[in-house]
């Protein structure tokens, strides 16, 4: 499977660079060095060429890869939209992928809300993040930028003597305008798991 995403983020490497837009790196946004971007993606530098598309200084799934080339493809001059937040399941054609949504930040998260209070912090400055609004509500709530124009809104709920912990994930208003609604959940599942790499270090 591995080896086919990685043949579909060179198809869509070729598409991109086959018609570069002259206005890619600010439509990004990015720096653009000779014919490579380089920008923020999943609290890492990233850099996209003809060739290769490369996440920080490890290997990494190249599910990331495929994210990445859908998002530039899909990079245009509207600005990221924060307020007010959506859920998932609020966006066209959403509800076949409602389930993959809901999944990464209940059942990834949910456990380790203890150790991501702890790191919160870290977190949202490895994301170039913010707090979270004061209308998000839950115990504790930040906003992570996973991709430069596609914010997340975490919500955490501590675990009481009645329920267990858990979380609640939103999107900036116009994700969809940088994303498929199909890729905007995994969106939301990654950055979940990368928020696990950086408490588990």
């Amino acid at each position: 499977m591995s080896d086919n995403y990685g043949k579909i983020v060179q198809d869509n490497l070729e598409r991109l660079y086959g018609n570069l837009p002259i206005d890619f790196s600010e439509n990004l946004p990015g720096e653009q060095v000779g014919e490579q971007f380089h920008f923020d993606a999943f609290g890492e530098k990233c850099v996209i060429d003809p060739k290769r598309i490369i996440l920080g200084e490890e290997k990494h799934s190249s599910v990331f890869g495929l994210i990445i080339s859908v998002y530039a493809l899909n990079a245009n001059s509207e600005n990221c939209v924060l307020l007010p937040l959506k859920s998932f399941k609020e966006f066209p054609d959403s509800m076949s992928h409602v389930a993959a949504s809901a999944m990464p930040t209940s059942k990834l998260l949910g456990p380790h809300v203890a150790a991501i209070k702890k790191e919160k912090q870290s977190i949202v400055k490895t994301f170039n993040g913010e707090k979270g609004p004061s209308e998000a509500g839950g115990d504790f709530a930040f906003i992570l930028y996973p991709l430069p124009k596609i914010a997340l809104c975490y919500i955490f709920y501590e675990a009481d003597d009645d329920f267990p912990a858990s979380v609640r994930c939103l999107y900036s208003n116009n994700a969809n305008q940088f994303m498929p609604v199909s890729g905007l959940a995994d969106v939301g599942e990654y950055t979940s798991k990368q928020i696990l790499k950086l408490i588990d270090h």
